[in-house]
């Protein structure tokens, strides 16, 4: 059974043959409805601004405008849309650009159909997706030299919430966080939520960079080691 379509997607991509296959990947999943398409960046912030879509799948690249200030310019107007970057560059500086814009999430355009569709349906639930052929290569970067230690962790972030962000920095979803510590997807919304307001964040990995920055966590460390279990 076909299921209506309740996932808005804004979709810019100035390659049109690309842009025309996504559209027919995304809208063959049933639930998700592509309810416009741009082609340069200026496009697709009007766009973005008249249509107030669910999620906005943006590639890095576009002309006129370049997607990361897309990303910005939509983000500081519709704090609520969700915004994916979807891009061959998978170079660091790229990655933090996109995400201290606003992105919430950033997949490399050789993903697989099925993931696409899941990286959608997952941001617009609240998640936050890194491509793994870019996650622990760029936290690994972030997390080399640059830590603050002298802002001591416990002042501010709880054992446990330090563990839920530890295990996001290997790469690992809400979903997959909540099976390795045996509480419920409700319970690591409810830890990440605490710990955007204390960082001042949108995003989970916006959190990790923040935190790898200033040495809370480390990729170094075991996620579930016995002195990080309050």
């Amino acid at each position: 059974m076909v299921m209506s379509a309740t996932v808005r997607v804004l979709l810019a991509e100035d390659h049109t043959l690309v842009r025309d296959g996504t559209r027919a990947l995304l809208e063959a999943a049933g639930d998700i409805l592509v309810v416009a398409e741009a082609a340069h960046g200026e496009e697709a912030v009007e766009m973005a601004l008249r249509l107030r879509p669910d999620v906005a799948l943006i590639d890095i690249g576009l002309p006129r405008l370049n997607g990361i200030e897309v990303v910005r310019r939509i983000k500081a107007a519709l704090p609520d849309t969700r915004l994916l970057a979807l891009t061959v560059h998978d170079e660091e500086e790229y990655v933090i650009a996109a995400i201290l814009a606003g992105a919430v999430g950033y997949i490399l355009k050789n993903i697989p159909g099925r993931d696409l569709v899941k990286a959608v349906r997952s941001v617009l639930a609240g998640d936050s997706i890194l491509d793994p052929e870019v996650a622990h290569q760029v936290f690994g970067r972030i997390a080399q030299g640059t830590a603050d230690t002298e802002i001591r962790r416990e002042k501010l972030l709880t054992d446990r919430e330090r563990q839920v962000l530890q295990i996001a920095a290997s790469g690992c979803s809400n979903r997959e966080i909540a099976l390795r510590l045996s509480v419920s997807n409700r319970t690591i919304q409810c830890h990440l939520s605490h710990i955007f307001k204390k960082l001042n964040v949108v995003s989970r990995t916006e959190a990790v960079v923040v935190t790898l920055k200033k040495g809370w966590v480390s990729l170094d460390e075991s996620p579930l080691s016995e002195s990080n279990i309050q």
